[in-house]
């Protein structure tokens, strides 16, 4: 199997890393217009780079991609693939316009379009569907919160894609959040929204939301999304009569109310995992690989559905543009 990753930044260069590592079958080339990321992905994984998809295919055979670039970018790139007959794996959108158009087009072709949403693949998030199944009276509370020029440390936020309103920080946030809160709370029936600008920031969108969710479940939550909060947060309360569960994002900082103990336990749900230390400790790697394995055993016939999908990621989007109003 040939596989183009396209796009060689932080992100793509973290997809390659775990490719070389854990699928050394796999024949892997990069694309970027960057000739110093090219020259720097030879160098770390000993890979063909081309300057463009068009070229990289006509050089050899590629079944599938993986999209990497911003994502203001991927509309034109996600097309480019299928129409060039290539299966499509894409880093999360934040625009679904042509979403339509790409799930019609995959399906006439017999292509995947496989769609990251990497906190899916988080293990809490299935002790939060199974305790919330137990006891489903529950109401949580989520802050979620970095500070924007904290987020690429080795460039300017008015230089990477969370400048642009259309793909602003908030809306990546919400578009990597909403997935796992509806898959264990429910989907979003009704909100109440306040948001507002109180930074210096030098951006044209507001920096701070607060929301009050009623999901279908008749689950009603707290929301704070902000790219204010100088210390990296993950901050969940999950509360009921019979359920109490706090996290702070990370692997190791989870606790569940033992009943018979009468108090907080720490729950220990990875023997180890994989981190970078340039990156908040909220994010790890093995849920990165986990959607790897994922779009691999797609393409290999191994199963059928995934977790995730361009068609529940469209009502994430549209939920998100109502959150923002007339911002785009």
């Amino acid at each position: 199997m040939n596989i183009g990753v396209i796009g060689l930044g932080s992100m793509g260069k973290r997809r390659l890393r775990l490719l070389t590592e854990f699928f050394p079958e796999i024949t892997l080339v990069g694309v970027d217009s960057r000739l110093d990321r090219q020259e720097e992905v030879k160098s770390l994984f000993n890979i063909e780079t081309y300057e463009s998809l068009q070229e990289a295919v006509k050089e050899g055979q590629i079944e599938g991609v993986c999209i990497c670039t911003s994502p203001i970018s991927h509309e034109s790139i996600i097309l480019e693939a299928l129409k060039t007959n290539l299966h499509v794996f894409t880093e999360i959108n934040l625009l679904n316009h042509y979403y339509e158009e790409a799930i019609a087009l995959a399906e006439e072709k017999n292509l995947h379009l496989y769609l990251s949403s990497t906190f899916l693949h988080r293990r809490e998030i299935k002790l939060f569907e199974k305790a919330i199944k137990q006891d489903p009276k529950v109401t949580y509370r989520y802050h979620v919160g970095q500070y924007l020029p904290d987020w690429h440390p080795w460039e300017s936020y008015k230089d990477f894609f969370v400048a642009n309103k259309k793909t602003n920080g908030c809306r990546e946030i919400f578009a990597i959040e909403l997935p796992w809160i509806s898959k264990v709370f429910g989907t979003i029936e009704s909100f109440e929204i306040q948001k507002q600008k109180i930074s210096s920031l030098e951006i044209d969108y507001p920096d701070n939301y607060a929301l009050v969710v009623k999901h279908h479940s008749g689950i009603v939550g707290t929301l704070n999304v902000n790219i204010l909060s100088r210390v990296a947060k993950r901050d969940l309360d999950i509360i009921g009569e019979h359920t109490q569960i706090s996290w702070d994002g990370s692997p190791d900082g989870l606790y569940q109310w033992d009943e018979s103990s009468k108090e907080m336990i720490k729950k220990d749900l990875y023997s180890g995992y994989m981190d970078d230390q340039s990156y908040s400790k909220t994010i790890i790697e093995d849920a990165y690989l986990e959607e790897i394995k994922e779009y691999i055993a797609l393409l290999k016939g191994e199963i059928n559905e995934t977790l995730y999908s361009f068609k529940k990621d469209q009502a994430i989007i549209d939920l998100i543009n109502q959150f923002e109003g007339d911002l785009i």
